[in-house]
């Protein structure tokens, strides 16, 4: 017995002398998780009013995260992001790998910023975005959702410029396409007016500022997949401007989508605003790669 324990004590002392000399392991920390971050009332220029709220997805990178860009109403002259809060809750529940920036611009008021100080505005934004996209961990592929006045200013992106970035699709609630069309065609007698006084000029005035201001214009066989929507009690943008731009896109080839709500009027609610989602999520899934 004796012997036996001396014999398991050697082997015990020698086994913790041979652990003390074994190499220790060493193991790397797990790599940082890449966490949603939601940033408000980010700067993109020196005016007040140029700024942006950044809503940025759990485990995003620079080649897989797409990013909607998003542009509030309100006839150029009123409106702020954050009437887009809600557009933000319903596209992160539905689009949870996409980034989102909802954006500002400055506003057009008693001849000041008349045009094409929200067309600038956009522009710079989004040069902002490509320019800061490696910090922020989003790829290029740019979607543009615009409201109203926002959506003539995403279509107007989305065709005249290829830079900073052609984006990968546009999406237009109610967007004017043809602004010579809508002061001389207008769906209420304050519009023609109202534009003047927004733009700087009438179209007898200055033919080239509503020219150069009406995505219709800018349409050709590259224009970025476009799904737009109007109603048919639009009293604001007839829905002829609709029309307009189907007939163009359909003409240069370009892939478009057309959704028209007769009974309804310049916005909605309800089972048409789940149904232009629905409708929005399928289109993003078949041409936003």
């Amino acid at each position: 017995m004796k012997t036996y324990l001396s014999f398991f004590t050697s082997s015990v002392i020698g086994l913790l002398l041979f652990s003390c000399h074994k190499p220790i392991e060493q193991v790397s920390p797990p790599p940082d998780k890449v966490v949603a971050k939601t940033i408000l009332d980010v700067s993109y220029g020196s005016d007040p009013l140029q700024n942006m709220d950044v809503y940025l997805p759990a485990n995003r990178s620079t080649t897989a995260t797409k990013v909607i860009v998003m542009i509030h109403g309100g006839s150029w002259e009123s409106g702020d992001k954050t009437e887009l809060t809600e557009f933000v809750d319903t596209l992160q529940r539905r689009q949870p790998d996409y980034a989102i920036f909802n954006i500002n611009y400055r506003l057009s008021i008693n001849g000041i910023n008349v045009f094409p100080t929200q067309e600038n505005d956009t522009k710079a934004a989004l040069q902002f975005i490509i320019d800061n996209a490696t910090n922020y961990i989003i790829s290029k592929k740019i979607v543009l959702l615009g409201v109203s006045a926002g959506g003539q200013l995403a279509l107007l992106q989305a065709y005249k410029y290829n830079l900073p970035v052609v984006p990968k699709a546009v999406v237009s609630f109610y967007g004017p396409t043809d602004l010579t069309a809508m002061y001389n065609d207008p769906g209420d007698a304050l519009i023609p007016p109202a534009l003047a006084e927004i733009i700087g000029k009438t179209p007898t005035q200055d033919p080239s500022i509503y020219t150069n201001s009406s995505p219709l214009n800018f349409v050709s066989s590259s224009s970025p997949p476009t799904i737009f929507f109007h109603g048919g009690m639009d009293p604001l943008v007839k829905a002829s401007q609709a029309v307009s731009l189907q007939a163009k896109l359909q003409s240069a080839g370009v892939v478009n989508q057309y959704v028209f709500y007769p009974n309804e009027s310049h916005g909605w609610l309800g089972p048409n605003l789940f149904d232009s989602f629905n409708k929005i999520q399928a289109f993003l899934s078949a041409n936003v790669k």
